[in-house]
């Protein structure tokens, strides 16, 4: 086995630091999943990522731990916005790796077999995932995208006009809660009136979350800080 430069092992360090850690997300991921096929998908990918950590493994000779970061990460997106979501969001952020192994192939001849994997997870197993969600990402968008626009310009307002951060935050909170079953029925009934392949229901339930969510986000730093200003910052 050609002995790896300083530069190069440092390199597959990182890739086994994104393998180990894409390893425990779609193992978490696959237990989320309450579709029976979805939950093979995942499990098949999960034991993929881990047999790439450990033929890179082998070349280093040294453990790596995870990005605990990136996994809490990209869990919690799969939880609100949808399993599918999640794994085409992660397998985005591999599309550089799967470039950087084919410097390797002269050191490491099982990269081209990774890069083959990768690229089946990205074109063929992740296309065979169904998420009911996917359907109802225009009613999410559509919900973080008013309240970014609406409730920045309040928050704003509310802040030099209250200048206090514990009453802008309540002020803010019932406002956003009010904005958000306004944008909820409006969706419910748009939904209603011109897609007949969604339910109202649900694409007005994932409007007022996505609204509710921002709002709690804009909000959060005026609970943290006592000067207002910096909460507005933030």
């Amino acid at each position: 086995m050609r002995q790896l430069a300083g530069k190069d092992k440092k390199i597959i360090k990182g890739f086994q630091k994104n393998e180990i850690t894409e390893y425990l997300v779609y193992k978490a991921l696959s237990r989320l999943a309450k579709n029976g096929h979805n939950r093979a998908v995942l499990e098949k990918i999960s034991k993929e990522e881990l047999s790439h950590y450990h033929i890179w493994h082998k070349y280093t000779g040294e453990k790596v731990e995870p990005d605990n970061i990136r996994r809490w990460f990209y869990i919690i997106i799969s939880a609100v916005f949808g399993v599918t979501f999640g794994i085409k969001l992660m397998e985005k952020g591999e599309e550089g790796a799967q470039v950087s192994y084919e410097r390797f192939l002269a050191v490491v001849p099982e990269a081209k077999d990774i890069q083959v994997q990768e690229n089946e997870h990205e074109t063929e197993l992740i296309n065979m995932l169904d998420e009911d969600k996917l359907k109802y990402m225009g009613s999410v968008v559509l919900g973080l995208n008013d309240a970014l626009v609406e409730f920045t310009g309040a928050l704003a307002g509310f802040t030099f006009a209250l200048q206090n951060s514990r009453l802008i935050a309540m002020v803010g909170l019932i406002m956003g809660f009010s904005a958000s079953l306004s944008m909820a029925a409006s969706e419910y009934l748009s939904t209603k009136t011109e897609d007949a392949r969604r339910s109202p229901v649900k694409a007005s339930i994932y409007t007022g979350m996505a609204y509710v969510v921002t709002v709690c986000c804009l909000i959060f730093p005026y609970f943290i800080f006592q000067n207002y200003f910096m909460g507005l910052a933030f």
